[in-house]
């Protein structure tokens, strides 16, 4: 197990920054307010511990057993005759999927899955304590609904941001919804005044190098000021890659970026050096590359970005930067991603050409 993973927090109490979140989430669930709970909108940078937090309060408010997970996969049917797949994470009390993942058919997954967790029978009478033995305390929060999670809500369709509205009005009785996303901007405004929103901020440098300590404590790992404070300067504030390059530097006893990250640098090095037809091909397998391992395409892009200022002039930056923008709403936009990614760098040979 990662080690991401292995020392994520499990209850509120256990969660170590952003205290002032953490009070509001308890009050939320504490005195019996879980039963009048709105939904709720997560926001903020990745890494920042949104899903951590999240996790946290299912627990607060069903006991353990919203750590009793599987994995489901379901099959819609689109008004069209398409079937649709998606996995969805699920326990008896909640169930967490990413609709975005099917592209414009997300609207009818989300209404679906919807419709279905608040048809079902309603939980009643179901305490913090009641059935398991919970360690977290004797709160106990009765509650006769369940939850839905969507992550990556912003980058849902606006068809689907729309019907999500109409629905969450339909079943509020039976059905909560918790929203999380990283760009608030691409959440329509209707669909934020009917949730009650949480800010996440990224973690400080402070932060992370005290998280660092802690885990480098539990797994016996001799960590150096140093090199606490570098991993937490090139982790962007983020704790979840901070950590990742923690482990990572046990392994090969020096602190180093991820392969995707070097593989993008080269990539920068590349392009940089010869602007061609030829070279231009050789990029977009790169870009395959890339996105068959999973790295967002807007990361690569940020990241692409980055690597490509450092060898520009000051005149030059502008418009590469005006360049990224485009292509960074272009891929909100489309479902073709190489097709963006590969047009920035195109767009990138003929500025530097």
């Amino acid at each position: 197990m990662l080690w991401v993973d292995k020392h994520r927090p499990k209850c509120l109490k256990d969660l170590s920054y952003h205290d002032n979140v953490t009070e509001r989430l308890l009050k939320l669930t504490g005195n019996d307010n879980a039963a009048n709970m709105p939904h709720l909108l997560f926001y903020g940078p990745p890494g920042a511990g949104k899903k951590t937090r999240i996790t946290a309060l299912l627990k607060e408010i069903y006991g353990n057993g919203a750590e009793r997970l599987r994995l489901d996969k379901r099959t819609f049917t689109t008004p069209t005759k398409r079937e649709v797949e998606i996995h969805m994470i699920c326990s008896n009390y909640h169930v967490e999927l990413n609709p975005g993942s099917v592209g414009l058919d997300d609207r009818y997954v989300v209404q679906d899955v919807i419709k279905e967790m608040a048809s079902n029978k309603s939980l009643t009478s179901i305490s913090n304590n009641a059935n398991n033995n919970n360690a977290n305390g004797t709160n106990n929060n009765t509650v006769s609904y369940k939850t839905v999670l969507l992550v990556e809500v912003d980058k849902l369709s606006r068809q689907a941001q729309a019907a999500l509205r109409r629905t969450m009005e339909k079943y509020a009785s039976t059905c909560r919804l918790i929203l999380c996303c990283n760009n608030l901007a691409q959440v329509m405004e209707p669909l934020q005044s009917r949730c009650l929103p949480i800010r996440i901020p990224a973690p400080t440098h402070n932060q992370i190098v005290e998280g660092l300590r802690v885990i480098a404590r539990k797994e016996h790992m001799t960590l150096q000021e140093d090199v606490a404070v570098q991993l937490a300067q090139e982790s962007s504030r983020n704790m979840r890659r901070a950590i990742l390059m923690l482990e990572c530097t046990h392994i090969h006893k020096v602190a180093h970026k991820t392969d995707w990250e070097l593989y993008i640098t080269q990539l920068a090095t590349e392009i940089t050096r010869e602007q061609s037809p030829q070279r231009l091909l050789a990029a977009r397998e790169k870009l395959y590359e890339l996105l068959i391992n999973c790295i967002p395409p807007t990361l690569i892009l940020k990241t692409l970005t980055l690597e490509l200022m450092k060898n520009l002039d000051d005149s030059l930056k502008h418009e590469v930067l005006e360049a990224a923008a485009f292509y960074e709403h272009r891929i909100a936009l489309g479902s073709k991603d190489i097709f963006h990614l590969e047009a920035f760098i195109a767009k990138y040979m003929a500025i530097y050409k």
